[in-house]
């Protein structure tokens, strides 16, 4: 009999992930949504938590992208919206 070590996510426990470091990715990308969370829902009092929800998550897993777009590259941002690259990877991701 086989024995295998799974990790669970701390923030989403039902999420189960066979290495530690994916694991801990997803919590910090978690923990990363969670603030964009609240600064959206502060700076726009009128979007729905639901909606302030799905747009953090999808900024904090295609973070690297927006991290460009404000060190002076706004032409990142062209990858999310033709759907290259790490637009795909974050749109795939979003059923998590």
């Amino acid at each position: 009999m086989a024995v295998e070590i799974l990790y669970r996510s701390s923030r989403d426990p039902e999420k189960l992930f066979m290495d530690r470091a994916e694991a801990d990715a997803h919590d910090r990308m978690l923990e990363l949504a969670e603030s964009v969370q609240a600064v959206v829902l502060k700076a726009v009092p009128s979007i729905s938590e639901e909606q302030a929800e799905e747009l953090s998550i999808y900024m904090a897993k295609n973070r690297d992208v927006f991290a460009k777009a404000f060190s002076k590259k706004p032409d990142a941002l062209n990858a999310l919206i033709t759907g290259i690259d790490a637009g795909k990877e974050g749109d795939d991701n979003a059923q998590d």
